[in-house]
């Protein structure tokens, strides 16, 4: 195992390390002192600072202030002063410190490093000041923002003399940078985002998310990407003591509003003050330990950190738990419940509390959910209705959840429960639309989707609900490879969601029909379909029983790399990327693949084998044989290419594990090129190798 406990590399702070250096330089530079909140890596830096300090022949020596050493006079510099110096008189001991240590061969600068500086002694301070401004020293030093500190060390912080840098904590950028560095590999982006939130960016708090998760394996490699396994980040036993000494610093009437901020947050002032006073609200603002925001009329209150409230939830009782939420949700129906989210907070605070809740509470809680694109907040409030209130629609939106979530047999559990309870031809359709969605994508053959589909077509007589069918054929058939097909059964789908009956099936259509456009070399009007599917998907999102409105951006990515437009693809797909990974949507793995292609037809085989093992490890995750075979062969190609053999083969091994499918999205040629290249890179280009043919796929139905 590498030794990912020690010194983690620096990222994300040159422009910092250039001003030391200038500092460095300066021969009129007294200080160099670090600011920033806890965690947010003053240390790390400053040692750094020390390092190069040394590395260019300065004398360096270091001290670390604390709460106990600054109880005793030059406690926390004691072990630096010269060996016999008088300090009774601090006027004369002082002078002499001095000169011994300006005293040396080539009597050479010395570079002092003292970190928390904010926590010194008075006399440590001002001997400090002193050995600045007679020039024997430059100081290095940290201080914590926010932190108090007397005015000796105000002084050593003061005066034109002295550069100051504050850090802040790291963009999402910054943390792809830092942890690539230190795992030695690249990490998958749903990995990246929830490493970023969970931490906020600080590095003693990310150092220790990951270091919890390699521990106990829930950060693991694939041999091309490294992935965080699905809702696990646990975090290591020095980061809750740092984290809970910080919040022990809270008064204890500030308490109560913590652990409720840990299991409501955000709350409305008004709520939180309910729990506490104004003057208690404004000690924990100012300790750092909650975040208060002006929304418009609105006054919320936060946790300061995610993490706080990971930590004050395990510590809370059983009992003191349900007393908060349902005290909580009292409180708010007491004001009368008009704002947008309050019946979905009532209702998932009453069942965390309870493990139930009041049924039309809990649907109603679920449509809000869907609304947002909360598929795991779906699946927990309907999981929770009672058999007896469970309806076609409530299994249909459980499924849909399921199938959002790449729970592929939980979903065709939920659909089928619709199925057994639908009346009537409207609610035969809408099972039928959401079985043939989950089938595709669980890896059966189109011929059972389109049985599905012909079945429906028999029992329904409706030419309304009969045409909804043909276009979901549509949709399918170009899903399953056959563009053509599937545009001429989606020719009349109409141009604007306003004129479409349905909803669901619009969108389903008009996400699809700009995939075929693209396919068969119609580019221009590929992408304006997608620009129109995705702004009828905004408008009418609410309404919905689909992906996220994000979704209809992908085909936008395949027709500007079919229209050889890379860079616009690129910065379209990255974009559309982040939005579906922050909300977690399955569909995403086709952007991944897309973009691997965008990538690898720009010449740039590097960045594509990037998208291709981002876009396996999810497919992995899911088992999504259709993007999984090309994005295997993808993946072979990229190694090839770029003459790293042993991956290739073990690419096409797994490829050749897969059962055969139809060719999807892309052909089958393509699934080919890692074959292509591996034989070529070890010069064979004649040669061929082993291949097995997709399943025939069954004749299209004319359009009705």
């Amino acid at each position: 195992m590498r030794d990912w406990v020690g010194r983690w590399p620096l990222v994300g702070r040159g422009a910092e390390l250039d001003s030391f250096a200038a500092a460095l330089a300066d021969r009129e530079c007294r200080g160099f002192v670090v600011g920033g909140s806890a965690g947010v890596g003053k240390s790390r830096l400053a040692e750094e600072c020390l390092g190069r300090a040394s590395a260019a022949g300065f004398r360096v020596g270091r001290a670390t202030a604390s709460a106990a050493a600054g109880a005793v006079p030059l406690g926390a510099i004691a072990h630096l002063l010269p060996a016999g110096v008088d300090l009774s008189d601090p006027v004369a001991g002082f002078a002499a410190v001095a000169e011994r240590l300006a005293a040396g061969p080539g009597r050479r600068r010395w570079v002092l490093l003292v970190d928390d500086m904010h926590l010194l002694d008075s006399a440590s301070a001002v001997l400090l000041r002193q050995l600045m401004d007679t020039g024997v020293l430059l100081l290095i030093g940290t201080v914590r923002s926010g932190e108090p500190y007397g005015k000796a060390v105000t002084a050593l912080r003061g005066g034109d003399a002295v550069h100051r840098v504050d850090l802040t904590v790291l963009s999402p950028e910054q943390i792809e940078e830092l942890l690539q560095a230190a795992l030695g590999g690249a990490v998958d982006r749903r990995s990246l985002h929830e490493l970023s939130a969970a931490s906020g960016g600080n590095v003693l708090y990310l150092r220790e998310l990951v270091l919890g998760a390699l521990t106990a394996g829930d950060l693991t490699e694939d041999g091309e990407i490294w992935h965080l396994a699905e809702g696990r980040l646990p975090a290591t036993a020095r980061l809750t003591e740092v984290i809970g000494t910080r919040l022990a610093t809270a008064d204890s009437a500030g308490r109560p509003v913590l652990e409720l901020l840990a299991l409501c947050e955000p709350l409305s002032l008004a709520d939180a003050q309910d729990l506490a006073p104004p003057v208690v609200m404004a000690a924990l603002e100012q300790a750092g330990l909650i975040r208060i925001m002006q929304d418009r009329r609105r006054t919320a209150v936060s946790l300061a950190h995610p993490l706080y409230g990971e930590v004050l939830r395990a510590g809370l009782p059983v009992l003191r738990r349900r007393t908060l939420l349902l005290d909580q949700a009292a409180r708010v129906e007491a004001r009368g419940a008009r704002r947008r989210g309050d019946l979905l907070h009532i209702a998932t605070w009453r069942l965390a509390a309870t493990g139930t809740a009041d049924p039309t509470l809990l649907t109603q809680a679920a449509v809000l959910s869907r609304h947002a694109h909360d598929y795991p907040q779906i699946v927990a409030l309907l999981e929770a209705l009672p058999e007896k209130h469970r309806t076609t629609a409530t299994g249909l939106m459980l499924g849909h959840a399921y199938f959002e979530l790449g729970r592929w047999d939980q979903a065709e559990a939920a659909i089928a429960q619709a199925d057994a309870v639908a009346i009537g031809e409207l609610e035969e359709l809408a099972v039928a639309l959401v079985r043939t969605l989950n089938l595709l994508w669980s890896n059966a053959p189109l011929s059972e989707a389109l049985a599905v589909n012909d079945a429906a077509l028999n029992r329904i007589t409706s030419p309304a609900a009969r045409r909804k069918l043909t276009i979901n054929e549509g949709f399918m058939r170009i899903v399953a490879g056959q563009p053509a097909q599937g545009l001429t059964l989606l020719e009349d789908l109409e141009t604007d969601v306003g004129d479409a009956p349905d909803v669901d099936v619009w969108l389903r259509g008009a996400w699809m029909k700009p995939f075929a456009l693209a396919l068969v070399g119609r580019t221009g009007e590929a992408a304006t379909w997608a620009e129109r599917a995705h702004a009828g998907h905004r408008k009418v999102d609410e309404h919905a029983l689909v992906s996220h409105p994000a979704v209809q951006r992908i085909p936008l990515v395949l027709a500007l790399t079919e229209a050889g437009l890379p860079a616009e693809a690129r910065r379209e797909g990255e974009r559309t990327y982040s939005e579906l990974v922050a909300a977690d949507s399955v569909v995403r793995v086709w952007l991944a693949v897309f973009l691997g292609r965008t990538e690898w037809l720009a010449g740039r085989p590097a960045t594509a084998r990037r998208w291709w093992a981002e876009a396996a490890a999810l497919a992995r995750s899911f088992d999504h044989t259709m993007a999984l075979r090309p994005v295997l062969g993808g993946l072979a190609a990229c190694a090839a290419v770029l003459g790293d053999l042993d991956a290739a083969e073990a690419s096409l091994a797994e490829h050749r594990t897969l059962p055969p499918l139809a060719p999807g999205l892309l052909s089958a040629g393509e699934e080919r090129l890692g074959e292509a290249w591996l034989l070529a890179a070890r010069g064979h280009l004649g040669g061929h190798g082993p291949y097995s043919p997709p399943p025939p796929l069954p004749p299209a139905r004319p359009a009705t």
